[in-house]
């Protein structure tokens, strides 16, 4: 039977390492002593004793012992102190002095990796040297989780702020802190393009992009435009070996088309939507320190317009090989002529390439200022030039 004067729940794997017949104290103080049976009397024969050791999470134990005298014995297998800490055997300690064969606990200060800390001791059917057995003191001590904390799963993201029994995070401007609160994320899905050409990219690029995020971007153009795509070769995506993109992701929707996900470090190549709107949705999970991507994107008209002729003693602005929707024409004249459209004089017109592959005017003449009364005795069909 195991005799219990516990006032809090045992762990179930530190009750099953407790024999049969041994007493089971549990100590939540945050402090305490810890003696032997009967000390500064000698100990009994035939005890078993286990002291567990709980504080609040945030917290350490530290124990140490101020006075040990127990029976030596090879490998300790007679009279002998056990300390543990989560089912873990930390030390054996026995006899007076140290030896090849035994271990005292001297001067050391034993810490506890979490916030428990278990101590055994037991005694054989004999003591006839009158052994004095143990005193030790333990105490509570505040973890600096911002200093000490390994475990990626549970450390800040940007700021760690500790305080006695515990810790906090926060984040950089412009960040928010997760509902796990440690991550640091980013609200990102107000994001609208709308013109021509542009960049866009996940946040902080080339740095690595924030943890636990869903970022949507709009590329938004009037109807008759057409979007390309193409992505940076700087492409850093945390992926698996074995699953298409479990993790973080980019993806493409233009349309009824959907382009990825991506993920890696191969960027996709060069993507032709067919769409004058796209969508670019990033995700992004808890971990990973990944540089994200970059992507660039144009447009063009889903008609070309014919190159317009220049006008004789005159000139146009700019001239491309090519023209698409929304391109503008400036229409001028050389010094010492005027633009004549239905008959008024113009210093310069401007045409603009329509959505069907028509210009939405023709280009006007240039003419002579001076001459301009013998413009009237032309034949009408010379007086305007127009553009098929």
């Amino acid at each position: 039977t195991i005799i219990t004067r516990c006032v809090i729940a045992i762990d179930h794997y530190l009750l099953s390492m407790v024999p049969a017949g041994a007493q089971v104290i549990c100590l939540s103080d945050m402090y305490g002593t810890i003696n032997s049976p009967n000390f500064p009397e000698p100990y009994p024969k035939e005890s078993e004793v286990r002291w567990n050791i709980s504080v609040p999470d945030g917290f350490q134990i530290r124990l140490y012992f101020l006075h040990f005298d127990l029976e030596p014995s090879y490998l300790c297998e007679y009279d002998y102190v056990k300390v543990e800490a989560n089912g873990e055997e930390l030390a054996v300690f026995c006899g007076r002095e140290d030896s090849d064969t035994e271990q005292v606990p001297g001067e050391q200060v034993m810490s506890s990796p979490r916030s428990s800390f278990s101590v055994s001791f037991r005694s054989d059917f004999s003591n006839e040297e009158r052994f004095l057995g143990f005193e030790s003191h333990y105490s509570a001590v505040d973890v600096d989780e911002c200093r000490d904390r390994n475990d990626e799963d549970l450390a800040c993201d940007h700021f760690c702020h500790n305080y006695i029994g515990g810790y906090y995070c926060s984040c950089r401007y412009g960040y928010l802190l997760h509902s796990d609160n440690r991550t640091c994320r980013v609200e990102c899905s107000d994001n609208v393009y709308t013109e021509r050409s542009g960049v866009l990219s996940s946040s902080d690029f080339p740095n690595p992009y924030p943890k636990s995020s869903d970022c949507l971007y709009h590329i938004e153009l009037e109807d008759g435009f057409l979007l390309s795509l193409e992505f940076d070769d700087t492409f850093d995506i945390e992926d698996h070996p074995d699953v298409t993109c479990p993790y973080d992701y980019v993806k493409i929707q233009a349309g009824e088309k959907v382009y990825g996900p991506f993920c890696g470090d191969r960027p996709p190549g060069k993507i032709q939507t067919e769409s004058n709107k796209v969508q670019v949705f990033f995700h992004s999970d808890n971990s990973g320190e990944n540089i994200g991507w970059r992507l660039s994107y144009t447009s063009s008209g889903r008609s070309p317009c014919p190159v317009p002729v220049k006008p004789l003693y005159g000139k146009l602005d700019p001239v491309q090989i090519q023209y698409s929707f929304k391109d503008h024409v400036l229409v001028s004249c050389d010094p010492g002529y005027r633009l004549i459209r239905d008959g008024e004089e113009l210093e310069h017109f401007q045409i603009e390439c329509q959505k069907d592959g028509s210009w939405n005017s023709f280009v006007p003449l240039c003419e002579k200022i001076e001459s301009r009364r013998s413009r009237r005795s032309l034949p009408s069909i010379l007086r305007n030039q127009i553009l098929y």
